[in-house]
């Protein structure tokens, strides 16, 4: 930071919770969130982060959330991405854990103790039929007043969408992968 200019802080003259959502086929939805986890940080605001779907395949902000403690929480509540990648776990265990990762978020929103709460790759799980659309219409109807709620993955739900206060849309426009080049620590995972 330049020392030489005054820097202010905004602050809102009145608070709202937001409902975010961060989707499309391009790369960056979970980085995105992850970006508004370490912003929060700064104003000394706590995220918790529900993963629906990453789960066994290991990737960076596992380790990279823990030196953000105790302001911002993780739990990756999944079995890894359903049917792809060789995954070998069946819809049914994929879903059951989705349902359970249903019942922490509720109880996260009842005790409302973050500022922000980062459900990533949701969006993906209700496409795929993990979780149910009036479930995840519930959770924003359960959402404290104040709480920021950021729902990440491709093809968001038109009806989530309707509801949201922002909605941004990654697009690729080129990806490394395309090229055959492997998915590199830092950048992909």
């Amino acid at each position: 930071m330049n020392d030489d200019i005054p820097i202010k802080k905004l602050e809102p003259k009145t608070k709202h919770g937001l409902v975010v959502i961060i989707t499309g086929n391009g790369k960056g939805k979970t980085t995105s969130a992850m970006g508004m986890a370490l912003r929060g940080c700064g104003h000394q605001l706590k995220t918790t982060i529900v993963q629906f779907m990453k789960g066994d395949l290991y990737s960076g902000e596992w380790d990279g959330i823990t030196l953000l403690a105790p302001l911002v929480k993780l739990y990756h509540t999944g079995k890894g991405f359903c049917g792809i990648e060789g995954n070998p776990f069946p819809h049914s265990e994929h879903r059951k854990n989705a349902q359970d990762a249903i019942q922490l978020v509720e109880t996260i929103l009842a005790e409302n103790a973050c500022h922000t709460l980062i459900l990533d790759e949701i969006n993906n799980a209700l496409h795929l039929h993990l979780v149910d659309l009036h479930q995840v219409k519930r959770i924003l109807a359960l959402k404290p007043a104040l709480m920021h709620i950021i729902l990440t993955g491709r093809d968001a739900h038109p009806d989530l969408i309707e509801l949201a206060d922002t909605v941004s849309e990654v697009r690729e426009i080129k990806h490394a992968y395309r090229k055959d080049i492997e998915p590199q620590p830092g950048i992909d995972y």
